[in-house]
């Protein structure tokens, strides 16, 4: 693996669609991991992708950065000392997902990019099998694999692009298998018997092939956190290349193992996220659709916690949260940010 470069810090964030430092590439890969005090998940995370990559044996090697966001919980000291051969970024600030990706991948020198969250462990043989899935078909951008969780059992690893049902049931959900359905934006599982073309994956695990990203940018930094894969995928599908989901390879996810430390803010931040993707991607009809859906999900919410016996502090962040996010819709619909 290539000398580590450590580095600190607390600059303006590069701009959305930041460019490569050096167009050409330099090594097969380049594994990207943006932390925020998962550390424990984030070592583990580290060994599985030195596992894999000693069984890929890539010719002409690999890279891993790490980019940690100024995690409370030292993930960047415990990064430098068990790791060595990591690039690490060590943050100041909390940059967000997109500008942390996006400082590592414009200095990446791999032929393909490996976005992992710090919550994942890639398992068995995924990794080989996703790198040759995406080298024997030059016309597809992004290969993902199949997201297990904890207890093997199965997680959704895939979507269709979000429309007005998906917004509905999120907030209203009516019935299990409407959460489970096509309606809902999900794949059945019984297409994860082999590969099959998405509109985006789950951001988890996304290995990206470096023309692509030359050609429509890296991830924007409009959004904090939430989304950017989607706005990314949809970029990418514009361009005329295709993203698939790999089943045979395997990864290991700890859904949500970092945002639910701040679920109330973490809600908050989705739902911007949502709006900005809702302002980018679609007519003003259904941008105007969304927002009376949202503000309606959040009265709903409201309400509930107006009854609800329980008022202790987590309660009250909740509810401050759908109020911020009711005022965001207000907001959106009168054409403000």
């Amino acid at each position: 693996m290539a000398r580590p470069a450590v580095a600190s810090s607390s600059g303006p964030a590069e701009g959305p669609l930041s460019p490569f430092a050096t167009p050409t590439a330099s090594c097969d890969l380049s594994v990207v991991i943006v932390s925020y005090n998962t550390m424990a998940l984030l070592a583990t995370c580290l060994r599985s992708v030195e596992r894999a990559l000693g069984d890929a044996a890539l010719p002409r090697g690999a890279e891993v950065w790490v980019v940690d966001n100024a995690s409370p919980d030292h993930s960047a000291a415990m990064v430098a000392a068990e790791f060595p051969s990591v690039r690490l970024i060590a943050n100041e600030s909390n940059r967000g997902f997109s500008a942390a990706n996006n400082q590592a991948l414009r200095h990446a020198g791999g032929r393909h990019l490996l976005l992992l969250n710090p919550d994942t462990e890639l398992l068995g043989d995924a990794l080989p099998v996703l790198m040759t899935y995406l080298e024997e078909r030059p016309d597809v951008a992004m290969a993902t694999g199949r997201l297990v969780n904890p207890d093997g059992s199965h997680q959704h690893s895939a979507f269709r692009f979000p429309g007005l049902w998906q917004a509905f049931l999120d907030l209203f959900p009516l019935h299990p298998r409407l959460i489970e359905s096509r309606l809902n934006g999900r794949y059945p599982q019984e297409a994860y018997a082999a590969p099959f073309e998405i509109d985006h994956p789950l951001g988890a695990c996304m290995l990206v092939r470096r023309e692509a990203v030359a050609q429509v940018g890296s991830l924007s930094e409009d959004y904090f956190l939430y989304c950017e894969e989607i706005d990314w995928c949809w970029r990418l599908k514009a361009a005329g290349w295709r993203i698939v989901c790999v089943p045979e390879a395997r990864v290991l996810h700890h859904a949500g193992a970092a945002t639910r430390q701040q679920r109330a803010a973490s809600f908050v931040r989705l739902y911007r996220s949502r709006f900005t993707l809702y302002d980018r991607i679609h007519p003003l009809w259904r941008r105007l659709a969304f927002r009376g859906i949202v503000a309606l999900g959040m009265l709903k919410e409201l309400l509930k916690s107006a009854v609800s016996a329980t008022q202790d502090e987590e309660r009250s962040a909740w509810r401050a949260a759908c109020w911020e996010v009711l005022g965001l819709a207000w907001r959106r619909s009168r054409g403000a940010r």
